[in-house]
């Protein structure tokens, strides 16, 4: 299969809605931190100072989550300026790293949406008892 201008930038829409959604959820839980903070001031609970620890973790991985994709997104660009200066085999290679970043991002976010998930399990347990 001959890879032209328009695979890799068949990425471009996929790669930026990927980016409103990381950033829709960074927006949530730096919001939830920033409470939780505040909560953790008025009261010095531990358990609030454990669930802002958890939220931590999660703000890192979807960091990562963002570099991820902004990676894969900047290395489709370079592919695409391989493929008109008809550099075959380094577009190629370039482009095969821009998936494997872009799956990268994509297993972050699950693993992101696992934890949070998990987190919510938690709190309905304790709302049930």
């Amino acid at each position: 299969m001959e890879l032209t201008l328009g695979i890799p930038a068949l990425l471009f829409p996929a790669i930026s809605l990927t980016m409103l959604a990381y950033n829709a959820r960074y927006l949530a839980i730096a919001a939830l931190i920033r409470q939780l903070h505040q909560k953790f001031e008025e009261t010095g609970s531990k358990s609030v100072g454990l669930q802002v620890k958890k939220l931590q973790k999660r703000l890192t991985i979807i960091k990562n989550m963002q570099a991820t994709a902004i990676f894969s997104f900047l290395l489709a660009v370079i592919t695409m300026s391989l493929i008109y200066v008809q550099l075959t085999f380094w577009a190629n290679l370039v482009f095969g790293i821009s998936l494997l970043a872009l799956m990268i991002s994509l297993i972050l976010s699950f693993i992101e949406v696992q934890l949070s998930t998990k987190a919510l399990e938690i709190q309905l347990k304790n709302m049930e008892n």
